[in-house]
Parts: C-alpha cells; structure tokens; sequence
C-alpha cells in the first residue's frame, strides 16, 4: 500500500503528469491548513487508510474537511485529466453511471432547473462549480481566525456527493482506459481514501453510493 500511497501524492502533485483538467487549488504553504495537509500526506503515507482520514487531535473539523475536499478534488481532477480523451461527447453522450444511474446539471443559480447533458459537459459544469467554492473566501477561508460559515457543512456535502460522481462515471465508463493506462492502482488508492474520508464524518448518503457499492465494499472488506 506504501508505494501506492507515495504514487498517488506524486501523481496529484503532478510529478507523473502535469496533466489535469481544471487548474490545481492550491494551500498556501505556510499557512495552518498547509500544515494539516502535510499531516494528511504523512499519516497516508504509514499505508493505515483508516487512521490517515480520522480527525487529528485538537483540530477543527471543518477545517479538517476543507483541506481533504480541496485535496480531493486535487486528486479527481488529475485522475479525470489522463482520460478526457476518452470522455466525449460522442462516446459519453450522458452523465451515467452505469445503466442505472444518470445524472442532469443543476446548480441552484446559473441552472436551476436540471439538464441533460453529456458526460464531460456534465464534469466541467462539476468541476467549475466546485472551483467557484473552493475559490470563495467567504465559503472556504483560508486565513488564521477567520471563521468558516454556518452551513459549510452542507457545501462540503454537497462538493463531495458530485465529485463521488466522476469516480463513479471514471469507474463505470472509463476502466478499461484506466488499465491501458497503468493508472487503476491511482485511481483505487484516491477513491479509497476518498471513500474512508466520507464514510468517518458521515458525509454521502449511502443512495448517492449506490452505483459503486460492490466496490465500496470490496475494499472495506480487504481493510478489515
């Protein structure tokens, strides 16, 4: 697991590939949150997925969660970077996952109204919004003392649930470039942590999992 964890953090610090779809949100260095991020590539880097996503002592949870939703989209955006190739208009004419599972663009201010729209429209309508938050001091401070608002709860939430849905799409309809790629060990490792990281605070209800659980499962079950 060491080794995948290091590849991970050399693939989303770009060391691999500079490729990623949207600019990287970056911590700045020096600050609290750095620090804490720091933390967070330490404790994966020991391989315990468990203990790496767990609260550290005397931190505040929100702040906690604001550093691993930046890293995590960090992460999905460089993973969906290696394959937006594949990901078209032609070949992915709907956001899905899998047959089942079809997702339409809503907003709740540019677009209030969901539309149906294609798999990398779908993405970077996702990926913008979820840059717009991240990007909000108001939403996301970044300064010392500075406090984070009453609903960042429910933002982060909701930031978490749409990035759960390019792994999903990147699982469902993209694997098999993954493979030609040599990148499912990068792409298993992020969604595992992404997966521990929710299921610890509670932060995705389980229906919106639903079109990966076998999965989700499979890896809890190898980490018991």
């Amino acid at each position: 697991v060491e080794g995948l964890i290091g590849n991970v953090f050399s693939l989303v610090s770009g060391s691999r590939s500079s490729k990623t779809f949207k600019p990287k949100k970056n911590i700045p260095e020096g600050s609290h949150q750095y620090e804490l991020l720091k933390h967070a590539e330490a404790t994966l880097g020991s391989g315990n997925l468990r203990q790496a996503v767990m609260l550290p002592e005397g931190e505040d949870l929100n702040e906690w969660i604001a550093v691993n939703t930046v890293d995590f989209f960090n992460q999905i955006n460089m993973l969906y970077g290696t394959i937006t190739e594949f990901c078209t208009e032609a070949s992915c004419p709907v956001m899905s996952a899998g047959p089942r599972y079809e997702y339409h663009w809503a907003d709740g201010t540019n677009i209030k109204k969901p539309i149906k729209c294609s798999a990398p429209k779908y993405i970077d309508y996702l990926m913008t919004w979820v840059q717009d938050q991240l990007d909000d001091e108001t939403l996301f401070p970044s300064k010392i003392g500075v406090p984070f608002p009453k609903n960042f709860m429910s933002v982060a939430k909701t930031i978490l649930k749409r990035l759960f849905r390019v792994y999903a799409h990147i699982y469902h309809q993209h694997f098999d470039s993954v493979m030609r790629l040599q990148e499912e060990a990068h792409l298993n490792t992020s969604f595992k942590h992404f997966i521990f990281f929710v299921q610890e605070f509670n932060l995705i209800d389980r229906r919106e999992l639903a079109p990966l659980q076998e999965l989700i499962e499979k890896l809890g079950s190898k980490d018991r």
